[in-house]
């Protein structure tokens, strides 16, 4: 008999997750003639044994469906909600892997899920991963999918606040997502050439950005695109957040550590509104009339695009035989132009950040893109 594999999704919803979906499921059932149990809801679903069975007819058409057929949610194993307790459902969804005699798990997920998948593993599961976000934060892969869609959709929306910015003589500020890598504010305020980029990894100086923008009033041009990173943080902040890191790092004991990363969790549950009050700074700075959009999840929703559709199934397809092999323990990641397992150890904790001198910001730097640091 084929093997019996699970299937799960965890986290934000993502564009490309049943893409993703459709090329394990196939891939696993038409090559290798496994039988796929897919659970609702993330982790939960274990928990609560949540399942549906995926076969050919549930696979079928979700190709071009943004979200997931599963349905997802930010559940941990070892931290969950329930009946108003946080507990450790670990043992729970070892026994589930087991009653139904699962043969592999395979979680579809972010930086959480990987982590939640390594515990899975050292729990004794056999798990492999593939990754997704929109944010591209997730180690030891060149992209994950969900991200070129995130990119494209901000760009359009950039494109369109451009007339609006010119009609009205208007500083634009742009919030886009990315928790606190900087990959999709990147690209897509180069792509849709924003005079001014603030990502997380290069702390900014509101004078330095009020500055840009007065010299270019001073060559004529009567507007300015912005595009924030929502995990941006000026050069106060960002000393603020390396004293409380630090503070955690050295704490000595548990309590000591618990309440320095309590006053982390304030001061980043605080700067939710960072993008609000750098608008207003520059409205006072500048003397110019100021508009915010935040773009929020509008840039997770939706069809995904070709490139996401292509990533997808090309890990999907790379899982069902990295499965089939019996290698476990890892996550399929796209490494210059190769898809190739990676032990979830190297991913776990980590992330993919911008580097300050990475080719990109140095391109657009040259183009006249500032980044909040003066020059």
């Amino acid at each position: 008999m084929g093997m019996h594999v699970g299937l799960l999704t965890s986290g934000g919803d993502c564009p490309g997750l049943n893409a993703a979906l459709r090329a394990v499921g196939r891939a696993a059932q038409d090559k290798f003639g496994m039988r796929l149990t897919g659970f609702r809801n993330g982790f939960r679903g274990l928990v609560q044994d949540q399942t549906v069975e995926l076969d050919s007819k549930q696979l079928s058409g979700i190709l071009t469906l943004g979200g997931t057929i599963l349905g997802t949610s930010r559940d941990k194993p070892h931290r969950m909600p329930m009946g108003g307790r946080i507990l450790d459902m670990t043992p729970a969804i070892v026994e589930t892997f087991r009653r139904h005699k699962l043969d592999a798990l395979v979680c579809l997920g972010g930086g959480g899920t990987q982590k939640n998948a390594l515990r899975l593993q050292r729990a004794g599961l056999n798990v492999v991963t593939l990754p997704k976000t929109i944010d591209n934060d997730i180690a030891c892969t060149d992209r994950s999918f969900g991200f070129d869609t995130a990119v494209g959709i901000a760009t359009e929306a950039i494109d369109r606040l451009h007339s609006t910015a010119t009609s009205h003589n208007r500083i634009i500020v742009i919030e886009v997502m990315g928790h606190r890598a900087g990959w999709l504010a990147l690209e897509a305020g180069v792509a849709g050439g924003a005079d001014v980029i603030l990502i997380p990894e290069i702390p900014y100086d509101v004078a330095a950005v009020a500055k840009a923008i007065q010299s270019r009033t001073r060559q004529g041009k009567l507007f300015s695109i912005i595009v924030v990173a929502e995990g941006a943080l000026s050069k106060d902040d960002a000393t603020k957040v390396e004293d409380l890191v630090r503070e955690r790092d050295s704490a000595k004991t548990k309590e000591a550590q618990a309440k320095a990363s309590a006053r982390l969790k304030r001061f980043h549950d605080k700067h939710v509104d960072n993008a609000i009050g750098l608008t207003r700074q520059l409205e006072e700075l500048v003397g110019q009339e100021s508009r915010l959009t935040i773009l929020g999840h509008l840039q997770r929703g939706g069809t995904p695009s070709a490139a996401d559709r292509v990533l997808a199934t090309r890990l999907g397809t790379a899982c069902a035989e990295c499965v089939a092999a019996g290698r476990f323990g890892v996550m399929l990641a796209l490494q210059r132009g190769d898809i190739v397992p990676v032990p979830l150890e190297e991913v776990a904790g980590h992330k993919n950040l911008v580097p300050p001198d990475h080719p990109l910001v140095r391109a657009a730097e040259i183009v006249g893109t500032c980044f909040g640091v003066a020059p």
